[in-house]
């Protein structure tokens, strides 16, 4: 099936929803807004932030004038806006989070609010409301982490798919999560960085031997669509990605300036992982991404439609630095959109 053909039919299991998007100003809620608006014959779409201004951008110089929007300002620690915000909806995707790792280890407590305090929010009201799937965007980060905003996503991460366990069992809340790598084009790529840089005649990058997983924006709306579509409760989605080397993007987007390392930052690795070694034992491998069933499963789903699918071998990782794919400048270049 083409990719082409495959939205065609994921399409039909989004006509008449209603869906809302917490963190629906950022990055990825934009691009999934849109791209909702004018492929997905949806009935309403529910955008839920905090910021005031960005939603007013997005109102206006995106050009989102669509009667199908809905704008809510309220933020993901506050049960009872969300409760508001979820009447009569049917999907959420919850995207909203605190991300920048220094930000958040000089302020610890708020991210533990928002992104687990948040999630527990979120859980909560979409129970209360009746909502059919939450969908909640996750991060490598939460694997192995090192960092404390890694830390409050694997937590985040457990409260979703043991978010099963209070829903009924026969017609309720289904939770699942979708874990990725580096997004080109989201806020605080390096690439917007590289290319400042570019006009100095110096990159830095903080290790030559840095490895990241690479995706676009697009790339993770699809497979969050994807996922929704497919999704029982309870499971982890790992789309198998490109792996890309950071020494080979600085000289894809600059190379003719010098290349200075900096060391590797505190809270940083070398590589990411996607689903580690004690994962693997209870992850189903497809074609194209990777399926993780919770560690202690509580209650089986009725219909677990992955019990057929092939185990991932056991005691193995999957690594931006051991993947089998790699990008290559020309990729590279294509992906960030540089010329």
């Amino acid at each position: 099936m083409t990719d082409i053909e495959e939205r065609r039919n994921m399409a039909g299991s989004f006509a008449g929803r209603a869906i809302l998007v917490t963190g629906g100003t950022g990055s990825f809620g934009r691009k999934f807004i849109d791209t909702l608006l004018r492929e997905y014959p949806i009935a309403r779409v529910v955008v839920y932030s905090r910021d005031e201004l960005k939603q007013e951008e997005m109102r206006t110089n995106l050009g989102f004038t669509d009667p199908r929007v809905r704008w809510f300002i309220g933020d993901v620690r506050d049960e009872r806006r969300l409760a508001r915000a979820m009447n009569g909806i049917d999907i959420v995707v919850h995207a909203a989070a605190l991300k920048q790792v220094p930000t958040l280890e000089y302020n610890p407590i708020e991210a533990v609010k928002t992104n687990i305090g948040g999630a527990e929010s979120v859980i909560n009201a979409a129970i209360d409301r009746g909502v059919k799937k939450v969908m909640a965007i996750s991060t490598d980060k939460a694997v192995n982490p090192v960092n404390l905003y890694g830390a409050t996503k694997l937590v985040a991460e457990k409260l979703f798919t043991q978010g099963n366990v209070y829903a009924d069992p026969i017609g309720g809340t289904a939770f699942s999560c979708c874990r990725y790598g580096n997004v080109v084009g989201s806020r605080g790529s390096v690439i917007p960085l590289f290319l400042k840089q570019r006009e100095t005649g110096t990159i830095t990058i903080t290790d030559e031997r840095m490895t990241r997983f690479w995706l676009t924006l697009e790339q993770g709306v699809y497979f969050v669509l994807r996922c929704i579509e497919q999704m029982v409760g309870g499971e982890v989605f790992v789309p198998k990605l490109p792996s890309m080397r950071t020494m080979d993007l600085a000289r894809a987007i600059a190379p003719e300036c010098r290349i200075e390392n900096i060391g590797i930052r505190p809270g940083e690795k070398l590589h990411e992982v996607l689903v580690s070694r004690n994962e693997s034992r209870q992850t189903h491998e497809l074609y194209d991404m990777y399926v993780i069933e919770p560690v202690i499963r509580f209650r089986k789903p009725a219909v677990w439609q992955w019990e057929s699918v092939p185990r991932m071998e056991a005691d193995t990782e999957y690594t931006s630095d051991g993947n089998a794919h790699w990008l290559t400048a020309e990729e590279l270049r294509k992906m960030a959109q540089i010329g």
